[in-house]
């Protein structure tokens, strides 16, 4: 393609716009609306997955042992626990400091009631690894392979909280999706109803082009031209609305809600746009572009 039909197609795709103005800004501004939506629902789901995985490192398995294991056992035990990729952290806690934290959380004076068992440690076969899993949905896989380990008395999870933020996880991701895609197929239908009004009022100029030798792509190609502006405009200023918004967000978060922040640590705005950014652009032009094509290939049969 020579550089002036380029420029020629590119020039336009910009007079279909002009032509349309108002229909080609009700494109722009539902694009707007949708990837502006899709920008909020993406920074929820993205602090909310960040944590649920600070959540997920809460959730402990303890690894417990036969009587009377010896040391090099459970030193072997804790290599083949480490081989596992989806571990995330694993501690060793003594007989000794198993029963520290025990009267620790159920009495009121520990140090009376250290005293009263003197150098008796009822829980002297309590010793274990406490590991935390990357994911919890591979607490039953890890169970499993924990409990064939020679050595290993018992293995103790925490199967309703494990079950629990899986599942709130893949709900909030599905329902995500779900709306992500209505909004997506909402743009598209408004950017063909805006390209279709386009052809229409040019179907006698595109009939003499035709009849003067013009080829397919080169009647096509405004039209495209056109869908893919609309979309990359109407992506590009949502993003750049949400950018300067999310650090405002986060601090009135923190200052109001002080709460929150101590639960969790929101996802830092370098982060976070660094994915949303090219995803948002990629939405934007590719809806722009899906519905220009679909649209053309409709109406205009040349």
């Amino acid at each position: 393609m020579k550089i002036s039909t380029f420029f020629y197609i590119l020039r336009q795709g910009f007079a279909n716009i002009r032509r349309n103005i108002l229909f080609s800004l009700a494109s722009i501004g539902t694009i707007i609306s949708c990837l502006f939506l899709f920008g909020i629902i993406y920074a929820v789901v993205v602090n909310f997955q960040s944590g649920m995985q600070e959540l997920e490192s809460t959730v402990t398995i303890s690894v417990f042992f036969d009587e009377d294991t010896s040391d090099e056992t459970i030193q072997l035990i804790g290599e083949q626990i480490r081989t596992l990729d989806y571990v995330n952290t694993m501690d060793f806690v003594s007989a000794d400091q198993a029963w520290d934290n025990f009267v620790k959380q159920n009495y009121d004076n520990p140090q009376a009631a250290k005293d009263a068992f003197g150098d008796d440690n009822p829980l002297k076969n309590a010793a274990s690894y406490e590991v935390t899993l990357k994911d919890v949905s591979k607490q039953p896989e890890f169970v499993a392979f924990a409990q064939g380990l020679s050595g290993v008395r018992k293995v103790k999870s925490s199967d309703v909280t494990a079950d629990s933020i899986t599942t709130l996880s893949s709900l909030v991701g599905y329902a995500s999706i779900g709306i992500v895609v209505i909004l997506m197929l909402v743009s598209i239908f408004l950017i063909s109803n805006t390209i279709t009004i386009g052809i229409t009022v040019r179907k006698e100029e595109i009939g003499i082009m035709k009849l003067i030798g013009a080829t397919n792509v080169f009647v096509r190609a405004p039209f495209i031209i056109e869908g893919v502006i609309i979309g990359a405009v109407g992506s590009a200023i949502p993003l750049v609305l949400l950018y300067y918004m999310y650090d405002k967000i986060l601090t009135y978060v923190a200052g109001r809600f002080q709460v929150v922040t101590t639960l969790f640590a929101f996802v830092s705005q370098k982060e976070l746009f660094s994915t949303m950014v090219p995803v948002g652009l990629v939405l934007g032009i590719g809806v722009g572009l899906v519905g220009s094509i679909l649209t053309t290939r409709k109406h205009l049969r040349v």
